[in-house]
């Protein structure tokens, strides 16, 4: 097989995994986990049920992957922000903003996170409170930096109450029926005047 057939294979792989990942978190935000079987699932891609095993061990895997993955990036692209930004506010505004970003843009993904937590298998648990973990600490430290004054106990604390705003946004935006556009300038203010008391 040449080079470009072996690359043109990987890539195929590697989008029919994408869109699986995709079409899962969609059905499970519209019909929970314990709702969606492994036929839906291939349907959802364009595959037969059977063929989803060629990328996933099945669904729990599945699951696996698309919250162990999503919290990957939120750690990988929150290092990305605080590593490109020049000082400690412009640091928690990139961040806000990211995090926002996420949220109107991955809404799915945060409703499967909210219901089906506890599906996951307990390594896959494990992984992904670890690196939301990581992910909290990236805040605290950023908010140290500009409020050294601030315990990073409070800190933490109001990292998770900013979390809790953010990600309540894709329920809110959807049930009112507001674009991403008007949402994301509210939403952007309110954390920050959350963090910062301003």
């Amino acid at each position: 097989m040449s080079q470009p057939q072996a690359m043109s294979r990987t890539e195929a792989k590697a989008q029919r995994r994408s869109v699986l990942l995709n079409s899962a978190a969609a059905l499970f935000a519209q019909r929970g986990f314990r709702g969606v079987s492994i036929e839906d699932l291939g349907a959802a891609a364009g595959v037969s049920g059977p063929a989803v095993y060629r990328h996933f061990n099945g669904k729990q895997a599945l699951l696996g992957a698309l919250l162990v993955g999503v919290s990957e990036d939120l750690l990988s692209g929150g290092q990305a922000v605080l590593d490109s930004t020049p000082d400690a506010e412009a640091s928690l505004r990139a961040l806000v903003a990211f995090h926002v970003d996420f949220a109107l843009s991955k809404p799915d993904v945060i409703r499967v996170q909210d219901r089906d937590f506890e599906n996951l298998g307990s390594d896959e648990r494990a992984a992904v409170r670890s690196l939301q973990r990581a992910y909290v600490e990236l805040w605290v430290g950023a908010l140290g930096q500009l409020f050294p004054e601030r315990d990073a106990t409070v800190r933490r604390l109001q990292a998770h109450a900013i979390f809790g705003l953010i990600n309540s946004t894709p329920h809110s935006v959807q049930i009112h029926r507001e674009p991403a556009a008007t949402a994301r300038p509210v939403l952007e203010a309110m954390a920050w005047a959350g963090l910062t008391g301003l």
